[in-house]
């Protein structure tokens, strides 16, 4: 007897493989492998910080590689959630956003006087931070936003996939060594929402990619700050915490503040009342007009 698998056709075979739940765990699949390389280049080129960038710029390169020829030859599409258009604007804008609202929670905390610069270091001290930056952004976006939101998207609609990408998201940061279950839904509330909503208000993966990339890098290689309960790493700054958790965010870092709560969550609903008025939500498979 032929399996009925081996007796589909190409084209059958390309709709089950683009289907939802195979896209999150086939495509998902090849982009957490990449990701486990680049942890390994990271500790490998730990001692030389540029030709750890230059290794991971190289891996972001094939992560989008990977994503684009599997929308061409499985899905038969055209990713318009890396298209070119508008690229450098949203990138930009993203990028700027991203290290303004971080750089905003330091300086309350600065305001307060809980957050005390007492000197700078070199400016080498600000390149370690390249590749984490560069890493996290680039394959978190494509894994969480461009896989699991884009695909749950496609049959629950947009709100669902919101609300279930941004916990997935979120719970996943309880692997990092000085991670809380606070921390980790703090970032699936802030992080999450202001991501998702990126991704929502204008269809492309740019502008999450360059809040993303700007914030984590603007945290550990200027603040030195602790990046969603990893180890800390001196950056730029040298300076002295001391204050509640609730506003310092503890060793889970700023994520897990109210700041940062307040901060991004207002900034990503701001953005999804945007892509509201500008019709970009997708409603749910049952209740689209044919």
């Amino acid at each position: 007897m032929t399996s009925p698998l081996l007796s589909m056709s190409a084209a059958q075979a390309r709709r089950v493989l683009a289907a939802p739940p195979l896209r999150i765990v086939l495509l998902g699949a090849l982009l957490l492998v990449l990701m486990a390389l680049n942890g390994d280049l990271m500790s490998s080129y730990g001692a030389e910080p540029l030709k750890a960038a230059l290794h991971i710029i190289a891996m972001a390169i094939a992560g989008f590689a990977v994503y684009l020829g599997y929308a061409h030859f499985v899905e038969r599409r055209s990713a318009t959630e890396l298209g070119t258009t508008g690229l450098g604007r949203e990138l930009g804008t993203g990028l700027l956003i991203g290290a303004a609202l971080y750089a905003a929670c330091e300086g309350v905390l600065m305001v307060l006087g809980i957050y005390r610069i007492e000197g700078l270091n070199p400016w080498s001290y600000m390149l370690p931070a390249i590749a984490m930056a560069i890493s996290s952004s680039v394959f978190e976006e494509l894994l969480f936003r461009g896989v699991l939101f884009l695909s749950i998207e496609r049959w629950f609609g947009s709100w669902v996939a919101l609300a279930v990408s941004s916990l997935v998201f979120g719970l996943t940061h309880l692997v990092n060594p000085q991670a809380t279950l606070e921390g980790a839904l703090f970032i699936a509330v802030e992080a999450g929402i202001l991501l998702g909503a990126a991704l929502m208000l204008t269809r492309r993966l740019w502008l999450s990619i360059g809040f993303h990339m700007a914030w984590n890098y603007t945290q550990q290689a200027i603040f030195s700050g602790i990046v969603s309960g990893n180890d800390a790493a001196p950056g730029l700054i040298r300076s002295t915490i001391k204050g509640p958790d609730y506003l310092t965010g503890g060793d889970f870092g700023v994520e897990s503040s109210v700041l940062a709560l307040v901060l991004c969550t207002t900034t990503g609903i701001v953005m999804l009342v945007m892509a509201h008025r500008r019709g970009r939500i997708v409603a749910p498979i049952w209740k689209r007009t044919v």
